[in-house]
């Protein structure tokens, strides 16, 4: 007895400190001066290619049916998602100040297309003209189409809203402690760009209302000014969701309020739920109950014969479900967690305000997307019909998505320790042209303070000053080692 407490007693003690060791390898990657770039590169990478993959499976045979051909839709897909890696790597390039200087025109160029397609569908709904449609401009519902090119104006008022709300904010500074400060510009600005959004695409509205959470809250705005937002909010939704009866979005004068359909729809017991109302949610959860731990395999859904509408792209994730099981789901969700512990990191560790108001605002978007469209599916909340970041299917959603972690990964670069080891050791000259330039290095590490105060004075001979220059790279040299775990790991 003594003997198999004894090896119970060092079993115990072993595991505790591997699993001490564990933690004290995983503390030492994250203090990496890089570690926030990496982990938002591998990250959003997976996530990206699971959205391809199951995007393919999930449109397969819809493609093969409606084309003869199987690949016609992923082939779209990929199309976009080659466009986003381009946004992505054209704005990871641009330093803060450029990124700045785009917010406006983003938001502006957004307003007037969102005014646009409202104006198209209410024409259209008071039978001013025949079709959404004047010119080469047409609307269907949330979409615009300009030609032949098609997309969600929707998608660019968010990427607008976080850059020119960011750049706002961190020009006012304390001052945002103020009503009037508060109110002028964000106020009108914001109200109308969810009057507009949210009459075609009240769920939009949702990541909307999370970026500006997210920019207020990092810009440390009191709590009773969220209450009173919150209120106005809430009731400007309620607003929404009446008008919805009378013919706003692509709801029809005189017919059932779909928006307050949804609602009631998912408060209600399945016994209780109209056929019509719950089919999606209903067939959403057979699909996750049919897959189990581990999935009935990729590419054996049963949801893709017909059984449920937009399998692609609001409902991929019960497409994961089925497919790759509970397992799936995890390895899906704890990539979403990984990306937004990276987004917050970043807003932490940057000093410039106007990054850590946009990577906040940024990462808020991106979670509060993927609880909604999850919550959905697996029925903890209402339908709303947000797109899955990374995953769904739509090409306007993937490319601004992408284009928004381009702005992360930028960030990620212009944290003090990553700035200082890529300034200490710099990648090839031809690397810094084809990938990224060299961040600038935090104010406190330019320069030293003496040499700095001599030069403001006094003529410093050349040669001191080359000598104050190696002392300062040698330096940094050996922070960078520290930080990266000792001299043994060089190399």
């Amino acid at each position: 007895m003594a003997e198999g407490a004894s090896e119970a007693t060092t079993a115990e003690r072993q595991a505790s400190v591997d699993l001490g060791g564990s933690l004290a390898a995983l503390r030492g990657l994250l203090a990496r001066p890089l570690a926030s770039y990496y982990l938002l590169l591998a990250s959003s990478g997976l996530l990206l290619v699971i959205g391809l993959t199951m995007v393919f499976s999930a449109t397969s045979v819809r493609a093969y049916a409606e084309n003869g051909n199987a690949f016609a839709m992923i082939s779209k897909q990929v199309l976009f998602a080659l466009i986003g890696l381009i946004a992505f790597w054209a704005v990871q390039r641009l330093p803060a100040t450029t990124l700045r200087q785009v917010g406006f025109p983003v938001m502006v160029v957004s307003l007037i297309l969102l005014a646009v397609l409202d104006l198209l569908v209410v024409l259209d709904g008071f039978g001013v003209i025949p079709s959404p449609r004047i010119g080469p401009v047409s609307a269907n519902l949330l979409w615009l189409y300009i030609g032949p090119v098609q997309f969600q104006p929707s998608e660019l008022a968010k990427f607008g809203l976080v850059l020119w709300g960011a750049d706002m904010i961190a020009r006012k500074g304390a001052a945002m402690g103020w009503w009037r400060e508060l109110s002028m510009p964000l106020g009108p600005a914001v109200g109308l760009l969810f009057v507009l959004v949210g009459y075609n695409d009240t769920g939009t509205m949702l990541p909307l209302l999370g970026i500006v959470v997210g920019l207020l809250w990092t810009a440390g705005v009191r709590l009773r000014v969220f209450a009173a937002l919150s209120l106005v909010g809430l009731g400007g939704i309620g607003l929404l969701i009446a008008a919805a009866s009378q013919g706003a979005g692509s709801g029809a004068a005189g017919a059932p309020n779909y928006r307050l359909g949804r609602i009631t729809s998912f408060l209600s017991s399945p016994q209780e739920c109209a056929q019509a109302g719950c089919y999606q949610a209903m067939q959403a959860r057979y699909a996750i109950a049919d897959g189990g731990w581990f999935g009935t395999g990729l590419g054996k859904s049963s949801l893709k014969w017909g059984w449920l509408p937009s399998e692609h792209n609001d409902f991929i994730f019960a497409v994961i479900a089925e497919e790759l099981g509970v397992v799936g789901c995890a390895v899906v969700l704890a990539l979403f967690a990984v990306l937004a512990y990276t987004g917050y990191r970043i807003a932490r560790r940057v000093q410039d305000p106007f990054r850590r108001l946009a990577a906040a605002s940024i990462t808020t978007w991106l979670v509060i997307q993927t609880i909604v469209n999850v919550g959905g599916v697996v029925g903890l909340l209402p339908i709303t019909g947000l797109p899955l970041p990374f995953i769904s299917d739509g090409g306007s959603a993937l490319v601004v998505t992408l284009a928004a972690i381009g702005v992360l990964a930028s960030f990620a670069r212009a944290e003090p320790d990553a700035a200082r080891a890529l300034n200490a050791r710099p990648p090839a000259r031809w690397v810094r042209l084809l990938w990224a330039p060299l961040p600038p290095l935090p104010p406190s590490a330019r320069t030293p303070d003496a040499p700095v105060a001599r030069r403001a004075t006094t003529r410093v001979p050349a040669g001191q000053e080359r000598q104050a220059a190696r002392l300062a790279r040698a330096a940094t040299r050996d922070r960078v080692t520290r930080l990266r775990g000792g001299p043994e790991r060089r190399g």
